[in-house]
């Protein structure tokens, strides 16, 4: 498991889904996980053992989608001697290895047909049979099993067992993704700004600039957690002056000029403005609702100017000629939205 990611949350959403975890761990029964890739499956699994009276036992992780099909059944529940080519002596599989403890099964949509039946028999009758054996071994695991795939569905499409989902089912935990934890995304980004910064040896953690905050508030994070976590290690290890706020953010680290033409559509690039090579990010307007144009056309101006002096580590000539301006030009802006002193080297 990935031990680098913590449990830390104080939303009523994310709450919610790990005082379920915590209610549902002493129970002997299956539990499935679901959510998005990065909201942390793997530590409710975690979770959900370590508060269980299996705690002392075992707790065995099998990625089900790192394994070709030809494999699993073998991982699963072993292989006597011989069973196939390639198997030159007897392996115990995770069933086994998970005896008396817990066994999490990771993107478990991912299972053939044949390896969800021979689990179907695992979970229900407790018994499991190498691969090339003639008795069964009786084993003693509880099951949690995640993934990120709409598992009902799936069973009405046929690619799922639909007497195995009712089997696992017992109790079933949703994650929440990151963009609907009202007020985890700031606490997440200075927990990991914090870290970062202990870790590059900074005397003090100087936390972000207003406008990086609002664009991380802003942002979908389609990866969650584990996204957030990366884009803010890395704006802060890039970031050249501890004694500042961090003032620029990149969410995509793909991002580049010399991106290879295949994997983007080339941008359009305006004669004489270099602006287009880096655009500032988009900033997101209800249309229907602006009532004032120009405090709305004055917010839009200032977002692009604190994104690009932070992006230039404040210097202001590499700032006016990214955006196509003079130095004076940019200086008059800076004054008018009261970034002056902010653009000061």
């Amino acid at each position: 498991m990935d031990r680098e990611v913590q449990f830390i949350g104080q939303s009523s959403a994310f709450l919610d889904a790990v005082e379920r975890a915590s209610r549902a761990a002493p129970m002997r029964r299956p539990v499935l996980v679901i959510g998005e890739r990065g909201t942390g499956k793997e530590l409710i699994a975690e979770r959900l053992h370590r508060l269980s009276t299996r705690w002392q036992e075992p707790l065995v992780t099998m990625n089900c989608a790192a394994l070709p099909e030809t494999l699993i059944e073998a991982e699963l529940f072993g292989h006597e001697a011989g069973a196939f080519t390639g198997a030159t002596r007897a392996r115990a599989g995770r069933f086994e290895e998970a005896n008396g403890g817990t066994l999490f099964l990771d993107e478990l949509g991912t299972l053939s047909m044949g390896a969800q039946e021979r689990l179907l028999r695992a979970v229900e009758y407790g018994e499991v049979a190498r691969i090339g054996a003639n008795k069964p071994i009786m084993v003693d695991v509880r099951i949690v099993a995640a993934t990120n795939e709409n598992l009902p569905k799936m069973a009405d499409e046929g690619r799922f067992r639909p007497d195995l989902l009712d089997r696992l089912s017992f109790e079933v935990i949703t994650l929440p993704p990151l963009r609907v934890r009202e007020g985890d995304i700031a606490v997440l980004a200075d927990y990991y700004g914090r870290r970062m910064a202990a870790e590059l040896g900074w005397a003090s953690w100087p936390g972000f600039a207003a406008h990086v905050a609002k664009q991380m508030e802003d942002y979908a994070w389609p990866g969650n957690v584990r996204e957030l976590r990366n884009v803010v290690e890395r704006a802060v290890y890039r970031w050249d002056d501890p004694d500042r706020a961090i003032g620029h953010i990149q969410f995509d680290p793909f991002e580049s000029p010399w991106r290879p033409a295949g994997a983007v559509a080339p941008a359009v690039k305006a004669a004489g403005n270099t602006a287009a090579e880096t655009p500032a990010p988009a900033v997101q307007h209800d249309l229907d609702g602006v009532s004032d144009l120009r405090g709305a056309v004055d917010a839009h101006e200032r977002a692009i100017l604190e994104h690009h002096l932070g992006r230039n580590r404040y210097n202001q000539r590499q700032t006016a000629k990214a955006l196509g301006l003079t130095y004076d030009q940019l200086r008059h802006c800076l004054k008018k939205h009261g970034l002056l002193e902010r653009g000061e080297q």
